[in-house]
This record gives structure tokens, sequence and C-alpha cells, in this order.
């Protein structure tokens, strides 16, 4: 891959990521110009739009351990949480072919990708030191306690609001 690809995939990824928060429908946004070419089928955009929510997760998770060290499995919870409202669209993708994935291929790329994120979600709320069939189910729990507790905060923007971008305009304008 070259570097021009690797910035244009990135930047498809981007626009795929902002299409799907902003339809949150769970479809995968197949027909974000560019996505066709760049990533080929939908297992491929799939997989990279799980990397890009494990990859958040995890960095999420790390950061509110950080915050409070002493009560790990709130931190994680917390983290889950904290990711699902930044990728909304994402999360809504990934939970909808979880649950119908479209052909053999990608139900076992979607088993193998939930049973990661399950044990990570145990190993680092501190209740599971193996990576194993027991850490999968502690983590799928945890799982849904986030999902249990989680009230999403669907974010308008207000019209009459000018963004930071208008009011910068305005700013030089003036």
């Amino acid at each position: 891959m070259t570097w021009t690809s690797f910035h244009r995939r990135g930047e498809i990824l981007r626009t795929v990521t902002a299409t799907a928060d902003r339809r949150r429908d769970g479809v995968l946004p197949m027909d974000v110009e560019g996505v066709a070419e760049t990533f080929g089928d939908e297992l491929s955009l799939l997989a990279a739009l799980q990397l890009r929510w494990h990859t958040r997760l995890s960095g999420r998770i790390e950061r509110e351990l950080m915050n409070q060290p002493m009560d790990l499995e709130a931190a994680v919870i917390a983290a889950w949480q904290g990711t699902a409202e930044e990728l909304p669209g994402i999360r809504a993708i990934i939970d909808r072919y979880r649950a119908e994935p479209l052909d053999d291929a990608m139900a076992t790329a979607m088993v193998k990708s939930a049973a990661k994120e399950h044990i990570l979600l145990a190993v680092m709320a501190g209740r599971v030191s193996a990576h194993d069939a027991t850490a999968a189910r502690i983590g799928e729990a945890i799982e849904a306690s986030a999902r249990a507790s989680f009230r999403p905060v669907r974010r308008h923007a207000d019209p009459g609001t000018p963004s930071l971008l208008g009011k910068i305009r305005a700013a030089l304008a003036a």
C-alpha cells in the first residue's frame, strides 16, 4: 500500500464513519464514494470498522483506568459506554452484523471479534487473567452491564447556532 492509498483509505474510512453515525441504521454504507474500490466487499469494510472500534475502545479503557484505578470494572463499563457514544454508527453496524451476518465468513469473523472484545473487557476489568472461553463469558456479562446502564445522547446540531468554523468566519469578516 502506497502512502497515497493509505491516506485515501483513511479518508474514506472517516467518511464511512461519519455516514454511519449520521444514519445509525446499522447498515454498512457501501454506497459511500470510493468504498467499493478501496475495501472491495462488506467483510473488508466491516473488518476496518471493527478495528476502529477495538482501537478506540482499548485506548478509552486505558484512559478510564488512569482516572479510576480502584474500580476496574466500572472503568471498563464507562469506557465501553464512552466509545459507544463516540462511535454510535460503528456500534450499530457491529451489532447488526453480529446478529445478522451476510455469510459464513462474516459470521465466523464476527464470532471471533466478539470473543476478542469480551476477553479484552474481562481482562482489563481485572476479572480474569487467561484468554479463554470463561473470560469471553465474563466479558460478555460486562458488555451486557454496560448496555443495560447506557443512555446514549443523540446530538443534533442546532441550525441556529453557528459552528466553530462559522464563528471564525464571522470574526474574520468583521
